[in-house]
């Protein structure tokens, strides 16, 4: 495996972070841009989607147990994907076009502008947007580290956040710069740097939910403090959210008989992006789990807008919001109610946690079968809650992260798949749960792997 692999071309990597795609508006990036000066410049940069939204790291959602492989599946797939699948120690990702690349080349971008706008002057004429582009910077940037860290670094503790380590983080464009990995503690702080400075510059209601607005960051925030175990702040963050954006679809209004119920930038996005569709996890192959499936209730229309039957009996996933195959990794409104109600729960204010949840749920079954939930046990809300977290955000990007931070607080979720006849276990707290960095990364920059002894 390893002979196979070992031979790279930094020279390709670098040029991929150069390289401009699509965009999500009319104007196009100017084919003789050399040096971007100016914020029209900058804003072209952040506004090429299949750069910045559309290549999310996914490989913590293809190691979820939600959905499985057949073994014909399984034995079809590239062998990095299959060794992803089974939570192997090495060589999971493709060398060249792995989401490592993807993610530090979007990162590259947001630096580019940051340190650009710095020399552009500021006026009363361009002060808007100028804290606009400026606050999309920061936003990319924190997103991408936060996504990294739930990937790459173990789940956060804060008794050894200072020694775990984290991922390198960035902050220049110099290609001369060696990558260190910083500890999860100083990666997390950078991360809500970044968005802490979003929130402050961006404005209420973006162009396009391609684009970040203040309410994505403090999703974001909100989303981050979850992962940190800091359930005051990120109550905080979702109430400052929610405040400014809390529309919810009612699902009775969808056709859940469409090939893809659920479209793309509807009121419940707040900032839109898509994973990197590995086949491992792509609709058309990747299977629901089956007593995933059966936990949705006969009138809860998730079960139809979410899953199609397939020919051999068993389910795929069709409830993307990004209204096709493609699967949306960005912030919604569902999950924002849902951090606050499990932050809710955890902070001893049961009612409001289940005020939020029912509010949510409401909304997803069929018109005037939902029963609102009562329950007084503080146990058994916060069990429900995160039942619900479950079943709402599937295929989300969001599965592999609550894993991680619920077992540091003693949950106790081990995962297991069986293919060609061979199981395979991640116990709970596994080192596994972080990442091997691509062998690619290692060999350029001499940074530690993670160690799984």
């Amino acid at each position: 495996m390893k002979t196979r692999y070992h031979h790279f071309w930094i020279g390709l990597i670098a040029l991929s972070s150069l390289l401009g795609c699509k965009k999500f508006l009319d104007e196009k990036p100017r084919s003789n841009l050399a040096v971007p000066t100016s914020l029209k410049d900058f804003q072209a940069l952040l506004d090429q989607s299949s750069v910045m939204n559309d290549l999310d790291a996914s490989s913590g959602e293809a190691s979820v147990t939600d959905s499985y492989l057949t073994t014909a599946n399984y034995l079809s797939r590239v062998e990095n994907q299959q060794r992803l699948h089974t939570w192997q120690n090495d060589f999971v990702y493709d060398p060249l076009n792995n989401e490592w690349a993807n993610l530090y080349r979007a990162v590259y971008r947001t630096n580019t502008v940051l340190e650009g706008i710095a020399e552009v002057p500021i006026s009363n004429v361009n002060l808007e947007e100028w804290r606009n582009v400026k606050g999309q910077a920061h936003f990319h940037r924190g997103k991408m580290f936060l996504l990294g860290l739930s990937i790459w670094g173990k789940a956060y503790r804060a008794a050894s956040a200072t020694t775990d380590l984290g991922i390198p983080l960035r902050l220049n464009v110099n290609f001369n710069e060696v990558s260190v990995r910083s500890s999860l503690a100083v990666g997390y702080a950078q991360a809500l740097s970044d968005l802490e400075a979003a929130a402050q510059l961006l404005p209420v209601t973006p162009l396009h939910v391609y684009r970040p607005s203040k309410p994505a960051a403090y999703g974001l925030l909100a989303r981050a403090h979850l992962q940190m175990g800091n359930f005051e702040k990120a109550a905080l963050y979702a109430d400052l959210c929610l405040a400014l954006k809390s529309d919810l679809l009612n699902y009775n209004t969808l056709n859940a008989n469409a090939n893809f119920p659920i479209a793309a930038f509807n009121k419940e996005v707040i900032h839109s992006s898509m994973m990197q569709l590995l086949t491992i996890i792509n609709p058309s192959t990747a299977r629901i789990e089956p007593s995933l499936y059966a936990s949705y209730a006969a009138n809860d229309l998730r079960k139809t807008v979410f899953f199609l039957r397939n020919t051999d009996g068993t389910y795929r996933f069709k409830g993307s919001y990004q209204g096709s195959a493609n699967l949306f990794s960005g912030l919604a409104v569902d999950e924002v109610y849902l951090t606050r109600a499990e932050c809710r729960a955890r902070l001893g204010q049961q009612a409001l946690a289940l005020e939020d949840l029912n509010l949510l749920l409401r909304n997803r079954y069929i018109n005037g079968t939902f029963v609102p939930y009562t329950l007084s046990n503080a146990n058994d809300v916060l069990k429900l809650i995160l039942q619900e977290r479950r079943k709402e955000l599937l295929m989300r990007n969001l599965r592999w992260a609550d894993i991680k931070r619920l077992n540091v607080l003693g949950a106790g979720i081990s995962l297991e798949r069986t293919v060609d006849g061979q199981t395979y276990r991640l116990p709970a707290n596994s080192p596994r749960f972080a990442m091997p960095l691509p062998e690619v990364v290692l060999e350029l920059s001499g940074m530690w792997q993670n160690k799984y002894d």
